[in-house]
């Protein structure tokens, strides 16, 4: 998944590679809108809604980042990561999780043992992108 855009005006003629993001959420209405928000800081983004569905999206594609809740159905997003880890180790450091659960102490040992990065739902949008921005470098 790597297309390229043209921008209009001065700096038409360049060819950017736009970055592509995975957001995986259960609730469909959040993954929607960051898919939205993202799609206008011109990321490609792909969705998906369980852990399961995001395996098979990390299979099939070279995804530059992930964000990633992690209380799911059938695939949590810890779980989603450990194998997506295995499978694409580049993509390991890549990740950024959101979860409203940052107390629970499993969640926390996960965040903190694997050091990732991470905000808590809640969160402010413009810091979610400045993250991102960062992640990629």
């Amino acid at each position: 998944m790597n297309p390229q855009s043209q921008p209009e005006g001065p700096e038409r003629g360049k060819t950017y590679e736009l970055k592509a993001v995975l957001v995986v959420d259960d609730d469909q209405q959040l993954a929607s809108a960051l898919q939205w928000i993202l799609a206008d800081e011109n990321y490609l983004v792909d969705v998906a809604h369980d852990g399961e569905e995001a395996l098979l999206k990390v299979k099939a594609h070279d995804y530059d980042a992930v964000i990633c809740d992690l209380k799911m159905p059938n695939l949590r997003g810890d779980a989603f990561y450990l194998q997506a880890k295995e499978m694409r180790p580049s993509l390991a450091d890549r990740f950024i999780f959101i979860t409203g659960y940052a107390t629970d102490p499993a969640i926390r040992h996960f965040l903190i043992e694997q050091e990732v990065k991470f905000l808590v739902k809640p969160f402010p949008i413009p810091g979610l992108i400045n993250c991102l921005k960062q992640l990629l470098g």
